[in-house]
C-alpha cells in the first residue's frame, strides 16, 4: 500500500518546518469558536496540525492506491456528449470523485458549519499536488473547490446554505464559467448578456468556450449586466444550477488531461441568481477566484513534475548501459539532478506564496465577518495589513503560477529525454505526463500574464521589501555565508534591472518582464532554500546547487534586460518575417 504523502520526503519536511501552529491559530480564530463548532473540531494548535497530517494521509493514500492506479485508463476513456447538452463522465472519473467524496475530501477549505474540514489553502495546496501526482486531470475536478469558496465569501446567507453543505458532502462539482470565443485572456471583452425580467430573475443569454468541467451542477458565470460599460465594471456574477437551458454543445479534443471534460457551453435565457453585489464581477470576484485557481495550478505543476521525475529516477537506476546504470552517466546524473533542486525549488516559491495567500484571506475574513469585535486600532492595524499582503500577493500569486508550470513541462520533457526511445512509448507514463504538463503554462492565464502581472509587483517594491525581510531573519551560520552574499549580489543586480526598466516604459516592462522575474525568482526562492538548509544537511546542498547555478543565469538575464533592447518589437516583421496568410478557400 502505498502513500503519496508519507512518501515525499520534501512535502513532509516543509510539513514539519512552515510554522502550521500559526496557520491554525489564525483559521480557527485562535480556537474560540470551539463550543460554536462540531465536536470534532481542534482544540489548540497541535491537535488541528495533527489532524491536517491525518487529512493528508488520507489524501495520499486515495492518491496512490484509488486515483494513480486508474490514471492510464483515465486519459484513454475520455466521456460522452449527449444528445440532449448533458454530458456522461467516463466510469474511472466518476469513481475518482465517489472515493474524494466518502473520504470527506470536498469540503476541503469550507468552514465546519457548512460540513468542510476548515484547512488552510497551504494544506490544500499540499493535498492538491499529491492529487496532481496520480491524476493531473482530477486535480481539475478536485481543485475547482474554490468554486465553494467564493460562494462562501461573496454569495448571501440564502445561497451558501443551499450549496455550500451539498460541496461538503461531494454531491456537487462546479465550474468557473468565465472565457468565451472572443474573450479568453481578456475578461474585460466578456459579452454573455445578463438580463432581469419584470419579476427580478436574471436570464443569461450567449456562449462560453473553454470551461474546465463545464458539465459540473453548479456554474459561476461571468456575463455583462450592464450593457451600457463595455468594459470590466459592467460585468458581475452569477450563480447557475445544471438545466436544459445550459447545454454543452462541444466537448473539445483535447492534447492531455483527458480525464477533465473541457466543454463549449451554449445559454438559452438560462435563469440566475446574482453572487454579491452587480459591477463587481471581475473586479473582485472573479480576480479573488483566479488568484486561488492560480496557486492551484502552481501544485498542480508539482504534482506533475514529481510524477515524471519519479519514473525517470528509477528508470535511469536499473537501466545499464556501456557496463553501468545510465544514473551514472555524467549528462543523465546532471538531468536528474536539476530536475529534483527544480521541483524542490518551485515547491518552496509555491508553498511559500500558499502561506502569504493563508495570511491575506484570514485576514479579510476577520475583517469581513468579525468586524463588529474589533476596536479602532486592531481595525487600522488589519487594513495596514491587508495592503502588504496584497502587494506581496499580487507578486507571487503571478510568479509561482509561471515558475512552476514552466518548470513542470521542463521537467516532464527530460523524464522523456532520461527513458529515451522508452519514454516516447505509451509503455510509460512518461508521454501523458508531458502531454498533461503542457496546459499548465496556458490555462488560468498564460505564462505570458503571468509575467505581465508579476513583474509590476517586482517593480512596486515588493519584491525588495521582502528579500530584506527574508535577510533580516538569514541566520549567521558560517557555512551558509558565501550563499548569502551571492544573494545580496544577486538582489543589488535585481534592483538594478528594476531601475533600467522603470526608465523605459510599459512596453519593454512587459518585453523584458520575463528575465527580471526569473532573476527576481532566483533570490526569492535561494532565501526560502536558504532558510530549509539552516535545519536540514542535504538542503544546504540543495540551496548551494541552485545558488551557484542560479546567479550565473541572473547576471546574463540582468545584462540582457539593462541592454535596452527592443529589436523583438521595433523590427518584427523584419526579424519574425511577415505573416503568410492563405487565401481563402473557393
Amino acid at each position: 500500500m502505498g502513500n503519496f504523502f508519507l512518501d515525499n520526503p520534501d512535502i513532509l519536511f516543509l510539513f514539519e518546518h512552515m510554522d502550521l501552529a500559526t496557520l491554525a491559530r489564525l483559521q480557527e480564530d485562535d480556537f474560540t469558536r470551539g463550543d460554536e463548532g462540531p465536536e470534532y473540531a481542534p482544540r489548540d494548535a497541535a491537535d488541528a496540525v495533527d489532524n491536517y497530517r491525518r487529512v493528508l494521509t488520507i489524501v495520499g493514500d486515495v492518491a496512490a492506491n484509488h486515483i494513480a492506479p486508474r490514471a492510464a485508463e483515465v486519459d484513454e476513456q475520455g466521456h460522452r456528449l449527449n444528445e440532449d447538452g448533458t454530458v456522461t463522465l467516463g466510469e474511472h472519473v466518476r469513481r475518482n470523485i465517489e472515493v474524494l467524496a466518502k473520504a470527506d475530501l470536498m469540503g476541503f477549505t469550507l468552514p465546519r458549519a457548512y460540513g468542510g474540514l476548515n484547512c488552510p489553502n497551504l494544506i490544500y495546496t499540499m493535498a492538491i499536488e499529491i492529487i496532481s501526482r496520480a491524476d493531473a486531470s482530477l486535480m481539475n475536478i478536485f481543485g475547482l473547490q474554490g468554486i465553494a469558496e467564493t460562494i462562501y465569501a461573496f454569495a448571501s446567507d440564502e445561497i451558501r446554505a443551499e450549496y455550500l453543505p451539498r460541496f461538503a458532502r461531494g454531491e456537487l462539482t462546479g465550474a468557473m464559467v468565465l472565457t468565451e470565443p472572443d474573450a479568453g485572456s481578456d475578461l474585460q471583452a466578456v459579452s454573455l448578456k445578463a438580463a432581469q425580467d419584470p419579476d427580478g430573475t436574471w436570464r443569461l443569454n450567449g456562449v462560453k468556450r473553454f470551461i474546465t468541467n463545464g458539465c459540473g451542477e453548479v456554474l459561476l458565470t461571468l456575463a455583462r449586466s450592464e450593457p451600457e460599460i463595455r468594459d470590466g465594471r459592467g460585468l458581475s456574477l452569477f450563480v447557475s444550477d445544471r438545466n436544459p437551458r445550459i447545454r454543452v454543445r462541444h466537448l473539445e479534443h483535447k492534447l492531455g488531461i483527458h480525464g477533465s471534460p473541457t466543454c463549449e457551453l451554449v445559454y438559452d435565457n438560462a435563469p440566475a441568481r446574482l453572487i454579491g453585489e452587480r459591477q463587481r464581477g471581475l473586479i473582485e470576484y472573479v480576480m479573488s477566484l483566479m488568484n486561488g485557481a492560480r496557486v492551484g495550478i502552481a501544485a498542480q505543476s508539482l504534482g506533475i513534475a514529481e510524477a515524471a521525475f519519479r519514473v525517470a529516477r528509477e528508470y535511469a537506476h536499473t537501466r545499464k548501459q556501456f557496463g553501468k546504470s545510465i544514473e551514472r552517466l555524467p549528462a543523465v546524473a546532471e538531468m536528474l539532478t536539476d530536475m529534483k533542486i527544480a521541483i524542490e525549488a518551485a515547491r518552496a516559491l509555491a508553498y511559500e506564496t500558499s502561506r502569504v495567500c493563508d495570511l491575506e484571506n484570514n485576514n479579510l475574513r476577520v475583517m469581513e465577518f468579525r468586524k463588529d469585535a474589533l476596536d479602532a486600532e486592531e481595525l487600522r492595524r488589519r487594513r495596514a495589513d491587508s495592503r502588504v499582503y496584497k502587494r506581496l500577493n499580487g507578486m507571487l500569486t503571478p510568479m509561482s503560477k509561471y515558475y512552476c508550470s514552466e518548470m513542470c513541462v521542463r521537467v516532464a520533457n527530460d523524464a522523456i529525454q532520461v527513458l529515451g526511445g522508452s519514454g516516447y512509448m505509451k509503455d510509460y507514463p512518461c508521454e501523458r505526463l508531458l502531454r498533461d504538463a503542457r496546459i499548465t503554462t496556458i490555462y488560468e492565464g498564460t505564462s505570458q500574464l503571468q509575467i505581465v502581472a508579476a513583474v509590476r509587483g517586482v517593480c512596486s517594491g515588493a519584491f525588495e521589501k521582502r528579500v530584506e525581510e527574508y535577510e533580516q531573519a538569514a541566520g549567521d551560520e558560517a557555512e551558509l555565508a558565501e550563499l548569502r552574499t551571492m544573494l545580496a549580489r544577486g538582489k543589488t543586480r535585481v534592483l538594478e534591472g528594476i531601475a533600467f526598466i522603470k526608465q523605459q516604459g510599459g512596453d519593454y516592462m512587459d518585453l523584458a518582464g520575463r528575465r527580471l522575474v526569473d532573476a527576481a525568482a532566483v533570490v526569492i526562492i535561494g532565501h526560502l532554500l536558504l532558510q530549509q538548509a539552516r535545519r536540514n544537511a542535504r538542503k544546504q546542498a540543495v540551496a548551494g546547487r541552485f545558488i551557484r547555478t542560479g546567479l550565473p543565469t541572473l547576471e546574463r538575464d540582468i545584462a540582457l534586460v539593462c541592454s535596452g533592447d527592443q529589436s523583438a518589437l521595433r523590427d518584427l516583421d523584419l526579424l519574425a518575417g511577415p505573416p503568410v496568410i492563405p487565401p481563402a478557400a473557393g
